[in-house]
């Protein structure tokens, strides 16, 4: 049975956005969808590398800690719609999941733009007016409530707005912050945004050679300002600017923040987790005694890919005619050091052409956990990558958007 609830305007077409839209028009609400872009759903159509890390099948505690500081505020949210729900939306729409490492769920098609698909499918059957290349440039509010929004010099009249927009990273999918724009008019307190889950910059020429090169099982530690404030565990890929990857990402919030303060950034990588320096300086120990008199660059490839063994000898000073049956200890303890602690000066990160979300946005103080209604506008709801939420990877940020476009559409009146 559906319920009377007066006509909503959604502006964006993302995946908070189109949940959002759908939710409300499931029950009985008239709905449109203003996307300014010609396609909705862009930047689901390349996250994950083309493949949609759609959710994380994690715990409700350990997902909202993915979210730090701020992930309280989902709590409610997910009462009403987490990862059963998600799979069940999904699945009950002919689209399979599956499940890989880490908790990471994904379409079992490995095909974003199945998720897509199912949006736009789903939209159009329950009657969503969507209009393409329509970009809103106002919300208008009167005694305290909405009652309109214009878009492209015309005024369209509703009784709720969902503002959808996204952040500000892969801007060319739509996402340029235009929603800060709109909130910010009405009110509300932006938290400074940056870019967040981005790929680092060293000016390190020794960390450029090796682009290309892709690490697995690893682990990162973050040092500011000579403390360790962080670390984590798995890949990392080096570039012609510097570093990215899985662990990488995950740590650059950190990164930016401090350097934004001005703060000594550096990563220090130890390439062999599992050793210890007593049980690696022992193997590296065997492979001198066992091999001795072969070029050291051969004995080292035992312990390292090709890419990675000059910067090694440069770095520990060992010279490539070095004669590995009479090898000094002090050499060979200073690369058994560095195997363990190869330390990488960060000087920046990329741009938001290159983040995967948007850190900072809409004050979560002056949004109703309950319901994603704004506390300072009636009928205005912001949901997804607007809001002063941001996690590391592993499909908590768009599970989250997913989420609260849900809670949003199921909220207009």
């Amino acid at each position: 049975m559906t319920e009377k609830i007066g006509r909503t305007i959604v502006i964006g077409g993302g995946a908070a956005g189109m949940m959002a839209a759908g939710r409300a028009a499931e029950r009985g609400g008239e709905v449109v969808l203003l996307e300014k872009m010609e396609r909705t759903g862009r930047k689901i159509g390349i996250s994950g590398k083309g493949r949609c890390n759609l959710g994380n099948s994690a715990a409700l505690p350990d997902f909202i800690g993915h979210f730090g500081k701020n992930g309280n505020f989902l709590r409610q949210c997910f009462q009403q719609f987490f990862t059963p729900e998600l799979i069940a939306f999904f699945e009950s729409r002919d689209l399979p999941l599956v499940t890989e490492r880490g908790g990471r769920i994904f379409p079992a098609s490995g095909r974003a733009l199945d998720v897509v698909r199912v949006f736009n499918n789903w939209l159009k059957h329950i009657q969503v007016t969507m209009r393409h290349g329509a970009a809103a440039t106002d919300i208008l509010v009167r005694d305290g409530r909405v009652f309109g929004v214009r878009c492209e010099g015309e005024e369209l009249p509703c009784q709720s707005v969902i503002l959808a927009t996204g952040g500000k990273s892969y801007p060319r999918t739509g996402s340029s912050g235009d929603g800060y724009r709109l909130a910010a008019g009405l009110g509300h307190t932006i938290v400074p945004t940056r870019p967040a889950l981005v790929p680092l910059v060293t000016t390190d020429s020794r960390v450029h050679q090796m682009a290309g090169l892709d690490l697995r099982n690893i682990e990162v530690r973050l040092s500011i300002d000579g403390k360790r404030k962080s670390q984590d565990f798995g890949e990392l890929s080096f570039t012609g600017f510097g570093l990215s990857g899985p662990v990488v990402l995950s740590l650059s919030g950190k990164v930016v923040d401090a350097l934004n303060r001005g703060q000594k950034v550096a990563l220090a990588l130890d390439l062999k987790p599992a050793l210890s320096c007593d049980k690696l300086d022992g193997r590296l120990l065997r492979d001198l005694t066992s091999r001795g008199g072969e070029p050291i660059a051969g004995i080292l490839r035992g312990l390292l890919p090709r890419e990675m063994i000059p910067v090694c000898m440069e770095i520990c000073n060992v010279p490539e005619d070095q004669d590995t049956r009479h090898f000094p200890g002090k050499t060979r303890r200073r690369v058994v050091q560095w195997l363990k602690d190869f330390r990488i000066d960060i000087s920046g990160y990329r741009s938001f052409n290159e983040a995967i979300i948007t850190a900072g946005g809409v004050s979560l103080k002056e949004i109703d956990p309950r319901t994603m209604e704004s506390k300072l506008v009636g009928g205005l709801f912001i949901v997804g990558e607007l809001l002063d939420l941001q996690a590391d990877t592993g499909g908590y940020n768009l599970q989250a958007a997913f989420a609260t476009g849900w809670v949003a559409g199921s909220s207009v009146r």
